[in-house]
């Protein structure tokens, strides 16, 4: 088998681990000795041992003078884990072929440099765009220190998502609806503005058989109405965090606060986007699908601050100038201003389209 081969299997066991290794990356290693795999691994969950450490421990003595793959750089310095360059050159590994370089600051080619200057052969890029493709998450996070943006929508053929009455259910058929569950359960954090909490009362959750984690829920209400009767507030289902003004007073804070929710109240009079996304940076929160409704999504357009678009269209017409629509708002006054995107695939999910698109770089 080639490298590319060997890498590709490392690539698939790290995909397994999607949607809980957050705020880590997904990574995955196989190693590999006289054309045959000896040990295989993958990072789990953050705090448990790393990919090459289930690799290396599968593989025993039978690691000395192989060669392992792993899609992201090994790390070179003790967090919760010690460091897996180490690990690689006490284990005898001979080569290491890496699939993409770790961003972080603490690893950053520091990694690559250890175990060269131990005498282990380096090769780099095999499947690079691959690995950061897995992994996309995880690279804007340590960057930039901001969650990774998804814009989701489900709405007719004509851009609307629900009629003038606000019937919404069901706009898009079951299996786009499980789609969006898989989503949910890839990202840390959810989250809606108030008007959808007060026209759908939605629980928020992923809802696949058994899904691997419960994402943060996240409510944009500046004047706290969410109900003190919505299931958000009293289904302990998942953590739930409501960002508001100072202008909603502080006995609804309180009161909420009271079913053990977070209230996270801004010195301004309006919650800005930008301010949101650094303060969750700071939580640890690497990534947030965002579900609306139109009001929201206007704000995250005006700021252009998303970095993927998730929309689902439904072979159906609703018609109406009243009947609301994917973004609504002020809009872009100019052309000029209008965000590029580059459409990255187009798919047929049951009888509805799926559309990925990402801003343009």
């Amino acid at each position: 088998m080639r490298d590319d081969q060997y890498m590709r299997m490392a690539v698939h066991l790290a995909e397994q681990a999607s949607g809980q290794t957050s705020p880590n990356p997904m990574v995955g290693a196989v190693v590999v000795k006289d054309g045959q795999i000896v040990g295989m691994g993958a990072h789990l969950k953050a705090g448990e041992p790393h990919a090459e450490v289930h690799a290396i421990k599968m593989a025993g003595e039978k690691a000395r003078n192989a060669t392992i793959y792993v899609t992201l750089e090994p790390c070179s310095h003790y967090g919760r884990t010690p460091p897996c360059a180490e690990l690689l050159i006490n284990a005898g590994i001979k080569r290491c072929v890496v699939a993409a370089v770790d961003p972080n600051p603490l690893v950053a080619g520091n990694g690559i440099r250890i175990m060269e200057d131990s005498g282990i052969e380096v090769s780099l890029g095999v499947l690079e765009q691959e690995a950061k493709k897995l992994n996309k998450i995880f690279f804007h996070y340590v960057k930039t220190n901001r969650p990774f943006v998804t814009l989701k929508a489900a709405s007719s053929l004509d851009g609307k998502t629900a009629t003038k009455t606000g019937d919404s259910k069901w706009i898009t058929g079951e299996e786009a609806r499980i789609d969006v569950h898989h989503y949910r359960e890839q990202h840390d954090a959810i989250l809606v503005g108030v008007q959808t909490v007060l026209m759908d009362d939605p629980s928020l959750t992923c809802r696949l058989e058994s899904p691997k984690k419960q994402p943060i829920r996240i409510i944009l209400d500046s004047y706290l109405k969410t109900p003190e009767n919505s299931k958000i507030l009293n289904d302990q289902a998942a953590e739930t965090w409501i960002f508001t003004t100072k202008a909603a007073g502080k006995e609804k804070s309180a009161k909420i606060r009271e079913k053990g929710v977070r209230v996270i109240e801004s010195d301004e009079e309006t919650i800005r986007i930008p301010n949101i996304l650094k303060f969750l940076g700071e939580q640890g929160i690497s990534s947030v699908f965002v579900e609306g409704g139109s009001t929201v999504h206007s704000s995250f357009l005006a700021a252009k601050a998303f970095n993927e678009v998730v929309f689902y269209f439904a072979p159906k017409l609703i018609g109406g100038k009243d009947a609301p629509t994917i973004i609504s708002g002020q809009g872009f006054q100019s052309m000029k201003e209008v965000p590029n995107l580059t459409i990255k695939s187009v798919s047929q999910i049951g009888e509805d389209i799926k559309i990925i698109a990402v801003p343009k770089e």
